[in-house]
């Protein structure tokens, strides 16, 4: 049986605590809002990554508002793991409603961690004629397991090759609206 987040909180590291979550999504809003401020005139599609990428799209999404950008909110959630600790099979539970031909897509999620998953969601939105697919994410884990094709272009915080939840990441679905990011102990 597995540990009670109760339990795994207990033991847990914390990597960054709220207020420097808070400031790693405000020093990346302000270079998201210069990149989408180059004089083309269309609004980014604004896709949340769930379930994950909720609690920080949100926050991103406000910082974004505060400095002018203008956004088109839509969501999608494709996953490799289902509750799992590790991935599998790419499964799509829905896909966006918005048009994404010829428009610019800003995809926006928790964690870039393998990257496998997100590569199959940048490919699927350039299928769908998107012509400038950008990624945003939270966090990036530090290890050499990563695709080397694809990097997330807004990163807020490097976290360790360790399991994380908080913020948007869960352990065994629970504590994604943990206020900080913490570590559980190797």
């Amino acid at each position: 049986m597995s540990a009670s987040l109760r339990e795994v909180l207990a033991s847990a590291d914390v990597l960054f605590d709220r207020a420097a979550v808070e400031q790693a999504i405000g020093a990346m809003a302000d270079v998201i809002r210069d990149d989408y401020t180059d004089g083309v005139d269309t609004r980014p599609v604004y896709l949340t990554v769930m379930h994950g990428g909720m609690p920080f799209a949100s926050q991103l999404a406000m910082e974004l508002g505060v400095r002018g950008l203008d956004l088109e909110f839509d969501y999608l959630h494709a996953t490799r793991y289902r509750g799992a600790t590790s991935g599998g099979e790419l499964v799509w539970k829905h896909r966006p409603a918005t048009a994404l031909r010829g428009r610019r897509v800003l995809l926006v999620d928790d964690i870039f961690d393998e990257g496998l998953t997100m590569a199959a969601i940048v490919e699927w939105c350039l299928a769908e004629g998107a012509v400038d697919v950008r990624i945003a994410a939270l966090a990036v884990k530090h290890h050499d397991r990563a695709i080397t094709h694809l990097q997330a272009d807004y990163v807020g915080l490097q976290v360790p090759d360790r399991y994380v939840f908080g913020y948007g990441m869960d352990y065994q679905e629970q504590g994604r609206n943990l206020p900080a990011i913490y570590a559980m102990k190797d």
